[in-house]
C-alpha cells in the first residue's frame, strides 16, 4: 500500500522560502545531448514549438489555397466574413467553463490552429480521395456521396480532431487532469475546424448564389447560414467533446486500473463519429429528417452535455473548498483563503479589487495565486484517490512556491473578497437583560467593556446580543 505525503511544514518567517523538493529525473536528450544541461530543455523546447509552428503554418497556407479554389475569392471572403460571428461565443464558453481552473493560452491556441488548419486539411484530402475512389469502384457516384457523408466523413474528421485532444493529453499532462479539460481543448478543436468548414460551405453557397441570381432570404447562402450559424453552430464541438469527455475520464483514473485508462477514450471517439454520422445522414431521413434528428437527438444531447459539464464545474470548486483548509492549518493559506477559493464570485472580486487598487499586473498576479491554488486542491484530491504521478512531492513545492511568492499582493485582495462574501452569521433573538432598577428588560447591541472586579483589567463583551450586566452588579 502506498504512504500519502504528508502536508508541507509551514516555510517560516516571511522572508524564507519553501524547500525545494527532489530533483527531477532528467531527460534523454538531457543525459546523452552535447549542449549544457541548463540549456537543452530551453533549446529542445523551441525546435519542438518551431516545428509544431511550422506545421501548423503551411497547413493553414495550403487549406487556405485549397479553399479559395473552391469558393473563389469573394466567395472566400463572404464566406470568412459569416463563418467567424459564431467563434467568440463558442471560445467564450469554454474558457468560461475553464474557469476554475484555466489552462494556459497556447494550449487553446493550438487546439484552435489544430482543428481550423491542420485538421481541416486532413479532412478535405482524406474525404475527397475516399469519395472519388468509391464513386469509382461502384459506379454510382450519388451512393459514394451519401456513403463519404455519413461514413467516411465522420470516421476522418473525428479522428482528426482527436489527434489534437490526445497531443495535449501525452505531451501537455499537467495541464490535462480532468473532464473540464477535455471538453474545453475538444470544443476549441471543433471550433477551429467549423470555422474552416463554414468558409468552405458558405463561400460554395454564395458561387451558387451568383451562378442563380438568387437573392435574400430564398438564397442558398441564407439557408446555409441558418442551418450551421444560427442553428447548429454548436454541432462540431458537440460530437468532438465526447472525445475529449473519454480522455478526461482516463485522465481521472488511478494508474493501477488500465482499463479506465485505456477503454474511454476510443469509446469516445466511437460516440463522436456515431454522432457525426447522424448528422450527416439525417438529410436522408426525409422530408422532415433534418429536424427530427435536431429536436429529438441534437438539442437533448447538447442540454444533457451541458448540465454535465456545469455539474463537473461545481464538483471542483467543492474540491477546492475541502482540499485546501488543510494547508492554512499548516500555515501556507490565511482561514478564510479555501472559502474565497472555492467561489467564482469571490475570485472575480479578488480580481476586480486587485486590479482597481493595485493596477493591472496585480489582478494578473492574483489570479496566478487562484490558478496555483486550485491546481495545489486538485493534486492532492488525485493523490488522495491514488491518481498521483511520481513527481507529486515536486509539483506540490513548486505550486506552494508559486502561491508563497505572490502572497504580499494576493492576500489582500482575497482578505477584501472574504469579507464581501462571507457567509451571514444569523442573529440569536433579543436576551433578557438587567435594567438599573434590577427588574428585566431586553437589551440589544454590543455590551459595553466593563472593569473586572478583581484586577480592574476590561474585559470584552460578547460579540451578539446576551445579557448585559447593569450598573448595579456587585
Amino acid at each position: 500500500m502506498a504512504t500519502f505525503p504528508a502536508y508541507p511544514t509551514h516555510p517560516g518567517p516571511p522572508g524564507g522560502a519553501p524547500p525545494a523538493g527532489a530533483p527531477r529525473r532528467p531527460h534523454w536528450w538531457q543525459r546523452w545531448g552535447c549542449l549544457p544541461a541548463r540549456a537543452q530543455p530551453r533549446v529542445w523546447g523551441r525546435v519542438r514549438y518551431g516545428a509544431l509552428a511550422t506545421l501548423l503554418a503551411l497547413s493553414g497556407l495550403v487549406i487556405l489555397a485549397l479553399v479559395r479554389q473552391q469558393t473563389g475569392t469573394e466567395g472566400f471572403l463572404v464566406g470568412l466574413g459569416l463563418a467567424v460571428l459564431p467563434v467568440p461565443l463558442l471560445l467564450a464558453a469554454f474558457r468560461w467553463l475553464d474557469r476554475v481552473e484555466p489552462g494556459p493560452w497556447r494550449n487553446l491556441l493550438f487546439a484552435f490552429a489544430w482543428g481550423a488548419c491542420a485538421a481541416a486539411l486532413i479532412a478535405i484530402v482524406a474525404n475527397s480521395f475516399a469519395t472519388r475512389w468509391i464513386a469509382t469502384a461502384t459506379a454510382d457516384p450519388s451512393s459514394a456521396d451519401t456513403l463519404g457523408a455519413t461514413v467516411i466523413a465522420p470516421i476522418v474528421e473525428e479522428s482528426a480532431k482527436a489527434t489534437a485532444v490526445l497531443l495535449v493529453f501525452l505531451f501537455r499532462r499537467r495541464d490535462f487532469t480532468g473532464i473540464v479539460d477535455g471538453v474545453v481543448i475538444a470544443g476549441v478543436t471543433a471550433t477551429g475546424f467549423a470555422f474552416t468548414e463554414n468558409i468552405l460551405y458558405l463561400g460554395t453557397a454564395f458561387g451558387t448564389d451568383q451562378l442563380s441570381g438568387e437573392r435574400g432570404l430564398a438564397s442558398v447562402t441564407a439557408a446555409t447560414f441558418f442551418v450551421r450559424v444560427v442553428m447548429a453552430p454548436f454541432a462540431h464541438p458537440l460530437f468532438t467533446v465526447f472525445t475529449g469527455i473519454g480522455f478526461g475520464i482516463a485522465a481521472l483514473s488511478a494508474e493501477r486500473r488500465r482499463l479506465r485508462r485505456v477503454l474511454p477514450p476510443p469509446a469516445g471517439l466511437l460516440l463522436a463519429m456515431g454522432m457525426h454520422a447522424v448528422w450527416n445522414g439525417s438529410s436522408s431521413f426525409g422530408e422532415y429528417g433534418f429536424f427530427a434528428v435536431y429536436g429529438a437527438f441534437m438539442v437533448p444531447a447538447f442540454g444533457l452535455l451541458t448540465f454535465l459539464v456545469i455539474w463537473t464545474r461545481q464538483r471542483e470548486l467543492r474540491t477546492v473548498r475541502a482540499e485546501l483548509p488543510a494547508y492554512a492549518v499548516a500555515g501556507w493559506l490565511t482561514p478564510p483563503e479555501p472559502h474565497v477559493l472555492g467561489s467564482m464570485r469571490a475570485r472575480r472580486l479578488a480580481r476586480r479589487y486587485a486590479a482597481h487598487h493595485f493596477g493591472r499586473a496585480a489582478a494578473r498576479s492574483v489570479a496566478r495565486y487562484e490558478a496555483c491554488a486550485t491546481s495545489l486542491a486538485f493534486l492532492r484530491h488525485r493523490g488522495r484517490g491514488g491518481r498521483a504521478g511520481a513527481d507529486f512531492v515536486v509539483r506540490e513545492r513548486e505550486l506552494l512556491h508559486e502561491l508563497w511568492r505572490r502572497r504580499e499582493v494576493a492576500r489582500p485582495s482575497l482578505a477584501y473578497a472574504a469579507r464581501v462574501t462571507a457567509p451571514a452569521v444569523p442573529v440569536p433573538p433579543p436576551w433578557p437583560a438587567y435594567g438599573p432598577s434590577g427588574g428585566y428588560g431586553f437589551g440589544y447591541g454590543y455590551v459595553p467593556v466593563q472593569p473586572s472586579p478583581r484586577d480592574g483589567r476590561p474585559y470584552p463583551g460578547p460579540t451578539v446580543p446576551g445579557p448585559a450586566y447593569g450598573p448595579h452588579r456587585p
